[in-house]
């Protein structure tokens, strides 16, 4: 088992305060894996186990516990009211009115509360209102490629770090996938992709929202997994739907924008004015949250091109590291990505599959080299060498990954 070690070490500094911690993140990300190893760990620090009340909100066993009176009353019922408790709800989004349950065991000092959800809906909904200042977000992503990289430590086989990371740019990183290489499965990854993505839009979004057409629903996911790296707006895909026989308003591809980004399917990068210092209001960016859904859901009919993959991998990371991610846009240039750290530090970012062209690295050096400002500026690219240009520096991206 991968250890989350970046996750643990937020879920240890966050013990015992007091706050609810909110761990957020696509399915099969690895939520209720984090729950176990910080339980592990509470239990290695000599926490009881009957002070560990864990529930899975979705498993048949606890429907019963589903109504919120009823769920509160069996916590209740467990807990040692001399003790410190340490309560952990998967899924707490299936109960209904469960932001009751939550603002009643928060407000008891012997509870230490952990919840999980698979959507963003449950942060939008009353708790956001009822617990305004006493909740964190800890947001859960698939694993990184230097996680990913460490699952193969020990292995029978031995493989050059590039072979993996292509493994990892058309896999993606869902614990599972990994499991799956491992074994030898590797011809069952994208059915299990295309599951994990059929689950998602079945639970976290077709139950849950006003979808009028699953068909369209499914064009327009279709059509941003196709264009990741590429600049989109409610209408053009609404235009070029129209234009295939799809008849579709732009109001309508709003709301499934929207529904994409709450299911954690995709994330909206708004731009930003670096000249200005202020949010642009039209045409963003969306990149999925893991990038074996372009493969498993377009497979060889995808126009997305390995520099753009690439992109989407670079931006997963920086997610990460840092608090706010843009879109840079310098006067008739574009910088892929204005990053801002906790300190409100800015860096710039610009990605590249090869810049050994010399024309490419002309086009790719040129948004950075109009910035004139002293912030950190980088290329990212897949090319070994790693020189600097007037204060521009390239990195090779497997080994930034790993960093």
């Amino acid at each position: 088992m991968i250890e989350r070690e970046k996750l643990l070490e937020r879920l240890r500094n966050l013990r015992d305060t007091n706050l609810i911690k909110v761990i957020t993140g696509i399915r099969r990300a690895g939520k209720s894996t984090l729950f176990k190893q910080f339980q592990e760990e509470l239990l290695a620090s000599g926490v009881d186990e009957r002070n560990i009340i864990s529930l899975n909100l979705e498993e048949m066993q606890n429907e019963p516990l589903l109504e919120r009176h009823v769920l509160h009353d069996y916590i209740m019922m467990r807990v040692d009211k001399s003790k410190k408790n340490y309560v952990f709800f998967d899924e707490i989004q299936n109960v209904n009115e469960f932001e009751r349950v939550v603002d009643s065991l928060f407000v008891k000092d012997y509870i230490d509360l952990y919840i999980t959800g698979s959507n963003a809906y449950f942060l939008s909904s009353d708790l956001s209102t009822l617990l305004t200042g006493r909740y964190l977000e800890i947001y859960v992503s698939p694993f990184s490629y230097k996680e990913y990289l460490s699952g193969y430590a020990g292995k029978s086989f031995e493989r050059g770090r590039m072979e993996i990371f292509d493994d990892f740019m058309t896999f993606g990183g869902l614990p599972e996938t990994l499991n799956l290489f491992n074994g030898g499965q590797k011809d069952e990854i994208m059915n299990y992709i295309n599951t994990v993505f059929s689950t998602i839009v079945e639970k976290d979004i077709m139950n849950r929202n006003k979808v009028k057409s699953k068909t369209d629903f499914e064009l327009v996911t279709r059509f941003l997994l196709d264009s990741v790296g590429s600049i989109v707006s409610p209408n053009n895909i609404a235009g070029y739907m129209t234009s295939t026989g799809n008849k579709i308003d732009n109001e309508t591809v709003k709301n499934y924008l929207d529904v994409l980004a709450d299911a954690f399917l995709f994330h909206k990068v708004q731009r930003y004015d670096i000249k200005g210092k202020k949010l642009l209001q039209t045409l963003n960016k969306y990149y999925t949250t893991d990038i074996g859904f372009i493969s498993a859901l377009l497979g060889k009919s995808t126009k997305v091109d390995r520099g753009h993959l690439l992109e989407n991998i670079i931006f997963v990371e920086l997610q990460r590291r840092y608090t706010e991610i843009y879109i840079g846009k310098n006067a008739e240039t574009e910088v892929d990505f204005v990053v801002k750290d906790a300190d409100k530090n800015i860096l710039y970012y610009q990605v590249s599959l090869t810049v050994r062209d010399k024309a490419t690295l002309e086009r790719e050096l040129r948004p950075l080299a109009t910035i004139h400002d002293h912030n950190p500026k980088y290329l990212i690219t897949l090319d070994p060498e790693e020189p600097t240009y007037n204060g521009i520096i390239q990195r090779n991206a497997v080994k930034w990954l790993l960093e």
